[in-house]
């Protein structure tokens, strides 16, 4: 099913791109009939992409809030529960960081410029680092999520999440908010069915005036999503498992060759989560009370290759639409991923609508998702693998400190 979706979408993408190309050659010649066919690209993706701004706000709500209250043994594991979520947060923060920095430097999208028909953002005076974490506290979170303000959407979910799993018999409560979570996973996979025809008008409408000098910018976003990727593996990662964990290089990857493996074609973390136990549990002697908690926990609020995602792509569709991101902006993506990544549902979409969450914080054009969901298959892999390791090495971690 799921290979069956991601073919359709490389197809939307691949003709997308084509028709586009066709109806932009064609307006040298009939411009009137080039102009009538752009519009009907116009209306199909202006459809899906209402679509998905209408789920944007539910999901993000049902899936934090669930999530959180899932979490309700990190209490009881106390110190090891600290650890354990610190780590994946400060890791998921250098991820962002890492991505924002390098997608500063190679600028993706920069050599193209298109105009938006959506209402962009315009920010006169930049808003100061003190009232950006204090407008994340919502005075009233009815108007936040009308509003669609993400920060204080995420901030009141976490809270509302982290107060359900403190009360006790809350079970027909925590049933009912994981039954509508189920309900707007189950709207969004509704929505994916449509998505190779909503990224086909999409493509076809921008690259009916951009033409070929968009691939090459989409293909510098590739390929500084992977660098980053790479960075993050080797910079942060195995110097964490030399170091502080004391296992070696060649033995981390030999004992988890087979989870690395599993998460590359499966492209998610939770259905690698037995392997991924097994592995640590077999190559690494870890002690199942650590495996246990550390990798499911792991596996659902440690988003590192998503957060790397969201930050390149941030960056190549502002440079796409012209739009300059001001310091306060990057603050806000790096706080709006972190955040997001606590009890962020791991299935396929989810990344997607995360990214629209951080471009609709900083008002950038939802658009612009179209344009990079053509390649996010393969990078959906790489990043998997990459939460996997991250699972991995933060267990290492936990393992050798509770010695």
């Amino acid at each position: 099913m799921q290979q069956n979706l991601t073919k359709s979408i490389f197809f939307g993408f691949f003709f997308g791109i084509i028709a586009g190309i066709l109806t932009g050659y064609l307006s040298n010649f009939y411009e009137s009939l080039s102009s009538s066919i752009v519009n009907i690209f116009d209306f199909g993706g202006s459809v899906f992409l209402k679509v998905l701004k209408m789920l944007v706000v539910p999901i993000v709500f049902f899936s934090l809030v669930s999530g959180v209250a899932n979490l309700n043994n990190i209490a009881s594991l106390g110190r090891i529960g600290v650890k354990t979520l610190s780590l994946y947060i400060f890791t998921t923060i250098l991820a962002i960081t890492i991505s924002l920095s390098v997608g500063n430097i190679l600028d993706p999208g920069s050599a193209v410029s298109v105009v938006s028909e959506e209402k962009i953002l315009n920010i006169n005076s930049p808003p100061s680092i003190g009232s950006v974490f204090l407008n994340i506290i919502p005075e009233n979170p009815f108007k936040s999520l009308v509003e669609g303000d993400m920060l204080q959407i995420i901030f009141f979910a976490i809270l509302f999440g982290g107060c359900m799993a403190s009360i006790k018999q809350n079970k027909v409560l925590l049933d009912i908010v994981f039954k509508l979570n189920d309900l707007v996973l189950k709207m969004l996979e509704v929505l994916m069915k449509i998505a190779p025809l909503g990224i086909f008008c999409l493509i076809a409408k921008t690259f009916s005036s951009q033409g070929i000098d968009s691939i090459l910018e989409l293909l510098k976003y590739f390929i500084g999503v992977v660098i980053v990727l790479f960075i993050h593996l080797f910079v942060v990662y195995l110097p964490l498992v030399k170091l502080i964990a004391k296992v070696n290089i060649i033995n981390f990857f030999s004992g988890l060759k087979q989870a690395l493996l599993f998460a590359f074609s499966t492209s998610s973390s939770s259905a690698t989560i037995p392997i991924t136990l097994n592995n640590l549990e077999k190559s690494f002697n870890v002690k199942k009370k650590v495996s246990s908690f550390t990798v499911p926990l792991g596996a659902t609020i440690n988003m590192d290759g998503t957060a790397i995602m969201q930050g390149m792509a941030t960056i190549f569709i502002a440079n796409f639409y012209g739009i300059e991101l001001i310091f306060t902006d990057f603050l806000t993506i790096i706080l709006t991923a972190a955040l997001a990544s606590i009890g962020t549902a791991g299935v396929p979409g989810v990344g997607m609508i995360m990214l629209g969450m951080v471009l609709n914080q900083v008002g950038l054009p939802l658009e612009g998702i179209a344009i990079v969901m053509g390649v996010d298959r393969l990078l959906d892999m790489l990043r998997t693998s990459l939460n996997v390791a991250g699972d991995a090495t933060v267990t290492l971690l936990i393992n050798k400190l509770e010695k």
